[in-house]
């Protein structure tokens, strides 16, 4: 079965990109705008892996990440952003909450990497 990940970000082509780049490495990929639609697609389809922008429209990430965590506690979580913040501030906010921190600027290669070493694939 193809593992399933979810990325949650209010920029439509961010999520395309990102859709588009992980179904070509073999991904199932949903997307969510909105904590709301992410939240229903955790209970419907729980996916393996989260990546979640730390700034959405109605909320931040790091109150994403707590309820994702309520719901799906071992699932792990990338955090991928614009505003990129010290390191050790994201590590102190979050724990153990993500998996990984990364900017949008990272190459998509990247991105995959860290997906492939949190879902093992």
């Amino acid at each position: 079965m193809t593992q399933h990940i979810l990325t949650i970000d209010d920029e439509p082509e961010i999520r395309k990109v990102l859709r588009e780049f992980l179904t070509s490495a073999g991904f199932r990929v949903s997307g969510a705008g909105t904590v709301e639609e992410a939240l229903n697609v955790i209970r419907r389809d729980p996916p393996q892996l989260i990546i979640t922008d730390l700034q959405l429209e109605e909320t931040d990430g790091f109150n994403v990440i707590d309820q994702i965590k309520a719901l799906v506690p071992k699932t792990p979580v990338i955090l991928l952003t614009g505003v990129l913040f010290d390191p050790a501030v994201i590590n102190d906010r979050m724990g153990r909450k993500i998996a990984a921190y990364l900017g949008k600027i990272e190459s998509l290669e990247r991105i995959a990497q860290e997906v492939r070493t949190h879902i093992g694939a």
